[in-house]
């Protein structure tokens, strides 16, 4: 912030959420053009934000539209942001009132879901057998990752002619999300999938891969014809220590107020667990104190947050603080809202449309 210049987050209290709209505007346009380069539908994953502005801002930038994880969450999506016209949800769905759900979603919107498992095509078929518009299915495929998805390109073929066989539903394609690094491994699968799958006369019309830690290597699986990063509109201490992004690509902080220092190396904040996410994601400490790096923060209650230093601390009570989280997809849900940062405008509030919809 350059001299005399009025610190915009003054006035805020912690512990807060802030998100710097112009780095938020930086991320989207950088994977964006790098989609357009070598020919790549973008179709993000709305978890990082779960924020109509920021939705508007991808589809603005180009996504043709947008990933959700729950109905539920789709729902709210599209109740904030009406604007969207494409919808992908990335999870097998199951139960009488979910599938209720997604038959009301579908009249609303072009919808696609995904699959790996019969049981769930045949939910998914007795919804939908007496609907006008058969229901897109993407089958699920295991590129090593290791959770969710069909093991192998003959499982994908089987679990898809399935699809195409059932009643009220239209096979769509393949999905993936691949280990970081992976690429090589979607190229392999997926080849071999539709290969197998022309062989009985099934086109595929989508490949969808995705994940934010490799998506600088989403050309190396030109297979694939849409890509979902979620975590790249914010970033995040995990995405740093990666070496995805740096610091300045972090849209997201954590502001929070020093309310004691009861030690020379020690320091405790206003930002405890229900600020500041507990996912560890194979770091150390739980965040990272913006032009601190000597500061670790080492443990964390609900409200508190323990800093320690080798060094002198120097921090002060009432002092305030910016936090890089671990990962910033989790504390997104942890508040109801956020503050938008615009450069020197007054800061904005902005609620957060599809928090806690786990359903």
């Amino acid at each position: 912030m350059a001299p005399g210049t009025a610190d915009p987050t003054d006035g805020i209290d912690t512990p807060a959420v802030l998100v710097d709209m112009a780095v938020v505007q930086r991320n989207i346009d950088r994977f964006q053009s790098l989609a357009d380069r070598i020919g790549m539908k973008v179709r993000p994953h709305i978890k990082t934000h779960k924020l109509a502005e920021v939705t508007r801002m991808q589809l603005s930038a180009g996504a043709i539209g947008i990933t959700c994880q729950k109905v539920s969450e789709a729902e709210a999506m599209l109740d904030a942001c009406p604007e969207i016209r494409d919808l992908l949800i990335t999870y097998n769905i199951l139960g009488d009132e979910k599938l209720d759900h997604l038959r009301k979603l579908a009249r609303r919107v072009r919808l696609t879901v995904v699959a790996d498992n019969a049981t769930v095509v045949d939910g998914l078929s007795r919804a939908f057998a007496a609907e006008a518009e058969p229901l897109r299915v993407l089958v699920e495929c295991n590129t090593g990752a290791d959770r969710c998805g069909v093991a192998t390109p003959d499982e994908a073929c089987a679990l898809g002619l399935h699809i195409a066989a059932a009643a009220g539903l239209r096979f769509q394609g393949l999905m993936t999300y691949p280990p970081v690094g992976g690429a090589a491994s979607v190229q392999s699968f997926m080849t071999r999938a539709i290969a197998l799958l022309a062989d009985h006369g099934i086109a595929v019309e989508t490949v969808s891969s995705g994940g934010t830690p490799s998506m600088a290597q989403a050309g190396e699986a030109p297979v694939a014809t849409e890509y979902r990063p979620g975590t790249y509109a914010y970033n995040d201490r995990s995405l740093v220590a990666r070496g995805v992004c740096d610091w300045e690509d972090c849209a997201l902080t954590v502001l929070a107020t020093v309310v004691s220092t009861p030690d020379p190396h020690r320091a405790i904040i206003d930002a405890g667990s229900k600020a500041l996410t507990s996912d560890l994601l194979g770091l150390s400490g739980y965040g990272h104190v913006l032009g601190r790096p000597d500061i670790t923060i080492d443990q964390l209650s609900e409200e508190h947050g323990r800093l320690v230093s080798a060094l002198p601390i120097g921090l002060v009570v009432g002092q305030r603080i910016r936090i890089v989280p671990n990962h910033a997809c989790v504390v997104t849900n942890l508040f109801d809202s956020v503050i938008a940062i615009d450069g020197p405008a007054a800061p904005r509030t902005l609620r957060v449309a599809a928090r806690g919809k786990v359903v």
